[in-house]
This record gives structure tokens, sequence and C-alpha cells, in this order.
């Protein structure tokens, strides 16, 4: 339980101190953000703000983990080793946060608001969260259990699982189902992603439910001494992926201190792609894809604005269901305070993670 501790303290110091140093070096390079002429009007006074804030957010979540398995370590704790399990969520989350700077780099490059092609930015999504899949399904520890399941899970493991096809099929079918993961968390964070402050307090907002649930999966343990055998959980190093959560939380609440409106730094398609991959690696790694909806309750309402925007934009030939989309951006052309929109929409993804909570251990408690 001190790592979650050592791990957030850890976290948020290194953004709280190291956000502005590297504020100071984006813009004496003039990397700036660069605005959508069709969005609303306000956004044109944030035209040169520092982007790619999300490589402080990675760099810190990485330096925040190894730090805290050295002071375990030192403390002679049996579980001082980084995980399997965390160590693939940190391969997604950096993986995707790659992907994520060279679109920022192609932005500050062409100096406009589009990077990369759409193309090369799911080719490179996948590529990573391929990568991640396969590898998730290898590493059982001593009670065979890896860090992925091939079953589809709600809060656990539930009937339907790939393996009955054969191993290979199973196999597939589980890293294609991964990306699906992969592919919504990553572009629902970067859709949530347009106002300041919005999407690091309501990524935050998921990564503490995770610490929670976490725990409870550690306390919980098939095998542990304080289990209920009935309803345990059979999760590949929850301690650690509560640690990890613990550390991101952190990290984003440093981060949010100068992400706030105005904002002084943007975390960029950096920073939303990579905090869309750890969130998926937690949905995936905690067995918990299903329940990832309601906890991210507020991504999949903007995610689906899009949605409905385009679809109906595109069979009505013209016609619109929204002023703008993403959603956030509907509401600011409607004349609500930018300050406004978010903290409502902070107050919609905090009742989605409580929704979430309460489904978890709801759950726990009609299975026994």
């Amino acid at each position: 339980m001190i790592a979650v501790v050592i791990g957030a303290a850890t976290g948020l110091i290194l953004t709280l101190l190291g956000t502005p140093l590297f504020i100071r070096f984006l813009v004496k390079r003039g990397y700036g953000q660069f605005i959508r002429d069709d969005g609303p009007t306000t956004h044109h006074v944030k035209r040169g703000t520092p982007t790619m804030g999300g490589a402080v957010i990675i760099l810190a979540v990485i330096i925040a983990y190894a730090a805290t398995h050295a002071v375990l370590f030192f403390t002679n704790d049996m579980a001082a080793g980084p995980s399997a399990s965390g160590l693939l969520l940190l391969l997604l989350m950096t993986g995707m946060g790659l992907v994520g700077f060279f679109d920022d780099a192609a932005k500050i490059t062409k100096k406009q608001s589009l990077g990369l092609s759409p193309w090369a930015k799911i080719t490179g999504q996948a590529a990573v969260g391929i990568l991640f899949a396969v590898l998730a399904l290898q590493f059982p520890n001593d009670q065979d259990i890896t860090p992925a399941s091939t079953a589809i899970s709600f809060v656990r493991e539930t009937v339907l699982d790939f393996a009955v096809l054969g191993t290979v099929v199973g196999g597939i079918l589980f890293v294609i189902w991964a990306n699906v993961i992969n592919t919504a968390a990553t572009n629902a964070v970067n859709l949530t992603d347009g106002l300041d402050g919005l999407a690091s307090a309501a990524t935050a907002m998921v990564t503490a439910a995770y610490v929670i649930i976490s725990i409870w999966q550690y306390n919980q343990s098939c095998g542990g001494v304080r289990a209920v055998e009935s309803v345990c959980y059979s999760v590949r190093d929850p301690m650690d992926m509560a640690t990890l959560a613990a550390i991101i939380t952190g990290a984003l609440i440093g981060f949010l201190w100068w992400n706030t409106s105005p904002a002084k730094i943007f975390m960029g398609d950096t920073g939303s792609l990579a905090l869309g991959g750890a969130l998926a690696g937690f949905a995936i790694l905690t067995h918990t894809q299903l329940l990832f909806v309601i906890l991210c309750g507020l991504f999949v309402i903007i995610t689906v604005s899009v949605i409905i925007q385009v679809g109906y934009f595109k069979l009505s030939k013209g016609k619109r269901v929204f002023l703008m989309a993403p959603l956030q951006h509907h509401f600011e052309l409607k004349g609500w305070a930018e300050v406004t929109v978010v903290v409502r929409f902070w107050i919609i993804g905090a009742l989605a993670v409580g929704m979430g909570l309460a489904v978890f251990y709801g759950e726990w408690v009609l299975a026994q």
C-alpha cells in the first residue's frame, strides 16, 4: 500500500515542478498550438500556447514508477520488482504517446492544426496495440495467470471466452478486441481534449477509480487470506496496477495545475493518445473491459456526439445536429463560458465514475 502513496506523491511533484521547465523549453523553440479557424472564436487567443505537454506526463509516470520500485527494493519489500502488467501498461501508454508525438511534431512543422494523415495515425496505433495485446497473453505467474485474459470481461471474466474457438483463433480475436478498446479509448480522450483542463481532470477521475478497483482486487485476490473465494478476482499484479493508477492520477493533478484555464500548456496528441492508451490498458489488465464504458461515461458521450454529427451530416447532405462537435464546443457556441463547460463536464465525468464504482462493488456484494 505504501507504493500507492509514494507513487502518487512522486508523480504529482514531478509534473508540478517539471511542467513549467518544459513550458520554457517549448516557448524558446516556438512549439505552439495551431487553432482551427472553424472553431469557437474564443479559442483564437490560445494560438501559440505550448503543446506536447503529454511528454511531461509520460516522463513523470516512468520516473515515478521506477523510483517507487527503487524505494521498495531498498526497503527489502518482497514485491519490489516491476510487474509484467505494469511494464505492459507503460509500453502501451508510451507507444501511443509516441504516435501522438509524431502527430504533434507534424502540426508544428506544417504550422497548421492537421498533423499525421488518418491512415498514418491508425497504423501507428494498430502497431502499438497489436504488440501490447500479443504480449499481454504471455508471462503467466505462479498461478498461471497472464496479464490479460482471452475472455471478455465486465467486472470479471464473462462466459464469453475467445479461447473456446482454439488457442490461435482465440488469440487473434482477443488481439482484435483489445485494439478496438485501444482505438476507442485513445480517440475518445483525443476528442475530449479541446478545453483547458477538461481531458486531464476527467482522465484523473478514471485513474483514481482504478486505484480503488485494483486495491480491492488485491485484497480479494483468489487465494488471498482476506478473499471471499466465491467472488475472488483472478487478476495478475493488482497492487502494481493500483500503484500505476495512483502515479498517473498524481501526475495528472500536477499537470492540471498548469493546464487549467487559462492553460499555460496543452497536452497535445502526445498526452491524449498516451492517456487513452493507459485507460485502455487498465480496462484490459484489470479485466473490467465493459465496466470501462460506464467509468468513462463522459468520454463516451463526447465520442457519440461526434459519431451522430458526422453520420447525420452525411445522411442529411449537410445538416447538423449540434452547432459543432465534439459536444463541448456545441455548448461554447451556445454561449456557455469555457470554464462553465469544463466544470459541468467534470461533474458528468465524476458521476459516471461514481456509477462505475457502485456497479463494481455492487456486483461483488450480490455475487456472494
